[in-house]
């Protein structure tokens, strides 16, 4: 094998790195796991600025560049799965620009999903102030079907609830989930009436990665005619297809393992 041939290899043999203010990576980590079982990857969790969305875009944009430059730096990351919608929002286009060359994947609301999926012709949102308040969530909103009707709505503080219900101690486990439900049930209450009937809303997108682990809660206040969109699986089918493209997917027989950090 010549020089440039190992240095391919070495290449396609680096982890992948994810990263997210908190937990809700994990939702995507799990996707990517699942898609991706011969590769390595390494979860970042900036815990100690957790949770991203109620914070400015400066702020939010100078945390991703830290967080991607160490993986980058000192996990010597192949590809980057920025697994937050408001850093996504925040700094993707500048991460495009600081690494031109590394497969980057975002997260974004599943809206053009949502659009193909409703029946009823409404579909809502639920995100992150950061997210909903950025030019690159209005521009998937923009470019949503002028049949599809959309309610958005910025839950305050629920990314914060689930992160502490998360790390919280077994005895103030049911305090810590009785303030995340109420939260789901002022935003459900907040975007309905919820149904397949013409005028209720049949599809709900969360916004946030770390709605998904309050995914049983919100599906059970809005019941089963409605249904709910994340995006875990189509991030991770985008990863495989820009490593393949890339000629970085892993060539050896399979090896997987996560390594997890918090800052």
């Amino acid at each position: 094998m010549n020089g440039a041939d190992a240095a391919a290899e070495r290449v396609r043999n680096a982890p992948i790195g994810v990263f997210d203010s908190g937990i809700g990576g994990l939702s995507v980590l799990q996707a990517l796991r699942a898609e991706l079982p011969a590769e390595r990857f390494v979860y970042l969790a900036d815990t100690g600025h957790a949770p991203y969305g109620e914070r400015g875009d400066a702020f939010v944009a100078r945390r991703t560049h830290t967080l991607a430059r160490y993986l980058v730096q000192q996990h010597g990351a192949k590809a980057l799965v920025v697994a937050c919608n408001t850093a996504t929002a925040a700094a993707m286009d500048s991460l495009r620009q600081r690494y031109p060359l590394l497969p980057l994947v975002g997260v974004e609301p599943a809206l053009k999903p949502a659009a193909s999926a409703t029946q009823s012709g409404r579909i809502a949102v639920m995100a992150t102030r950061g997210t909903v308040s950025s030019a690159r969530f209005g521009r998937l909103i923009a470019a949503l079907p002028p049949q599809v009707r959309c309610r958005i709505q910025a839950c305050d503080g629920l990314a914060s609830a689930i992160e502490a219900q998360a790390a919280c101690a077994p005895q103030d486990a049911a305090a810590d989930a009785a303030k995340t439900l109420e939260l789901c049930r002022r935003y459900v209450d907040t975007l309905g009436p919820w149904g397949n009937k013409a005028g209720e809303t049949d599809t709900l997108v969360l916004g946030c990665t770390h709605y998904v682990f309050a995914q049983d809660a919100l599906q059970q206040l809005l019941g089963p005619k409605v249904q709910i969109l994340s995006t875990g699986e189509p991030v991770a089918r985008q990863t495989r297809r820009l490593l393949a493209n890339a000629g970085r997917l892993q060539s050896l027989p399979p090896s997987p393992s996560t390594q997890t950090f918090a800052f």
